[in-house]
Order: structure tokens, then sequence, then C-alpha cells
């Protein structure tokens, strides 16, 4: 059989999720739908703020629209599938459905991933060249520079996706997650995928390791210059526009780290638990990071929590 007729052959697959505790699937369903919503609902409003308000109209909060809008296509191109996987017996996902869900969640992740260390250097610029700011993150500068956030997300999502789409698939079709995570879907393939790991320890290297670099260098520059703030109410009000990007860093890429970098059990018992708990991690780091995003832009930011009570207080005298 040649390599075409041998992918044609798989219609689909099945997401293993949670299938063998049925007893977790009802109550994380109402878990994750309540976070879904809060979701939904913090970045909603975050981009409402964002767009309304002229005080807001500025480099730090386009790219903070950005961020919530990323999040909510990050989490809808997959929390919807979990929710369904959770309430029905069959969990299957077409062949074409279950790339086009990697396509949007690859790409949003590495979109992300640039996103941030756009933010990052915006920070940089703010506080260690204050009076250079207005020209060097002129409307001219951020705008590119968030288009390209999302163009590098989408062309590296589309190489990824493209080189797992022409491998041969046949056999076992279980995948053992509760959506299509592209490792998981490559053990599936019957051929060579070192193609593949190449590939993606290249994405990697520019998407995570590259940008992490960017944001901790930039990062030493902008605590060397608010040490050097001589007043303590100084230090503090610069470190405050930055506390909030800090925190979504930290959260962001601290969940990655800990999912991949905890060691891995041999005993088969402990494997079995290490495979739910691995599961866990990986639901909640989808739903968790883009949750805790707005909550933590609207705590520490006066501007945020000021927009946000003006539309409030708008919406009720519109009443």
């Amino acid at each position: 059989m040649d390599r075409s007729n041998q992918t044609s052959t798989v219609v689909g697959f099945i997401l293993l999720g949670l299938s063998a505790h049925p007893r977790l699937e009802k109550m994380f369903f109402v878990l994750i739908l309540l976070m879904y919503l809060v979701i939904l609902l913090g970045n909603g409003v975050l981009i409402l703020v964002t767009i309304l308000d002229s005080r807001l109209h500025t480099p730090m909060y386009f790219f903070l629209g950005n961020l919530s809008f990323l999040d909510i296509c990050y989490t809808t191109s997959s929390v919807p599938l979990i929710l369904d996987s959770f309430l029905t017996p069959r969990k299957t996902i077409s062949f074409s459905a279950c790339f086009g869900q990697m396509f949007l969640s690859f790409a949003m992740g590495a979109t992300e991933c640039v996103l941030l260390s756009m933010m990052a250097f915006d920070r940089y610029v703010a506080i260690c060249n204050p009076l250079r700011y207005p020209i060097v993150m002129s409307k001219s500068a951020y705008v590119p520079m968030a288009a390209g956030s999302w163009a590098a997300g989408i062309t590296n999502s589309v190489v990824q996706i493209s080189q797992a789409m022409r491998l041969p698939f046949c056999g076992d079709s279980v995948i053992n997650h509760f959506t299509c995570e592209i490792l998981a879907v490559l053990k599936l393939a019957c051929a060579d995928i070192s193609i593949n790991v190449i590939s993606m320890v290249v994405a990697n290297i520019l998407f995570l390791a590259i940008p992490v670099l960017f944001i901790f260098v930039s990062y030493v520059f902008i605590i060397a210059t608010i040490l050097r703030i001589p007043s303590a109410e100084g230090r503090k009000k610069a470190f405050s526009t930055c506390s909030a990007h800090l925190a979504v860093v930290v959260v962001f890429y601290g969940t990655i780290l800990f999912m991949y970098g905890k060691p891995k059990s041999k005993d088969p018992l402990g494997a079995d638990k290490q495979d739910l708990s691995d599961k866990l991690i990986s639901l909640f780091y989808g739903v968790v990071t883009p949750m805790l995003n707005p909550i933590i832009y609207s705590l520490r930011n006066k501007d945020v929590k000021a927009a946000v009570k003006n539309l409030v207080h708008q919406k009720h005298l519109t009443k």
C-alpha cells in the first residue's frame, strides 16, 4: 500500500481523554465550562475596554487586546471539543477536524510566545528609554509588531501541521489525550517522524527559547533601571507598569516548564497515575492561563480597573 492510500484509510481518531475515569468527567465538565465562560467574559471585557476607552489607546493596551483575543481563540479551538468528549461515550474526531484543531492550537500558542516578547520590549522602552518611547513605539511600529507575531505563529503552524498531515497513519487511531495534541498524533504515524521531530525542535528554539531569552534580558535591564531610581515611590510606580506582564509571563512559561520538565515514572502503577496527572495538567494549562490573564491585568492595573468601572457606569446610565 502506498503512502497516500495508507493515509486515506484513516477517517478519524478516537480521543481517550478521561474515558478510564467516568466519574471525573461530569465534575470536570462543570468546572471547565465555568472556567471557559470566565475566559470569554474576562477577555471579552478587556478587548471591549481597550477599544472603547481612549485612555487605553496605547501600545501596551493594544498588545493586551491582542493577547485577550488570542486567548479566546486558543481556548475556543479546544475547550468545546473537550466539553463534548466529557458527555459523549464515543469520543471520535474526523481527520480534518483533528488537524484543523491542532493547527489553531499550535498557531495560537506560538503567537502568544512572540507576543509576550513584544510586550516585554514595550515595557523595556517605556522604563529604560521613556523620552524615546513615543518615537520607538509609534503606531507605525507597534501595529506591525503585533501583526508580525500573528504571522510568525500562523506560519509556524502551517509548516508543522502540513508536515504531520503528509504522514501515513495506519492501525491504532487512539489518541491518549483530550485533544489532537501534535506529539500524541505523531505517535500514531507508521513512518519515520524524524523530520517532524527536528522541525519541532527548531520551532521550540525559535518560539520558546529565543522569546524567553529576550524577555529575560529585557527584564534584567528593566530591573537595573528601576533600582537606579532614587525614590521608593518612583521605583514602586515604575515596577507597577510591568508587574502584570511579568506575572503573565511567569504563569505562562512556568506552567510549560512544569508540564514538560517533570521526571517520568518507571513504575507501571506510577505511570498510570502520572498519565492522569499529565492529562489534567495539560487540561488546566489550556484554560487556567487564559483565565488568569485578564484577572492579573485587571487587579494589577489601575487604568484597566478605571476603564471597566467607567464601562459599567455607562451601561447603568443607558438603562
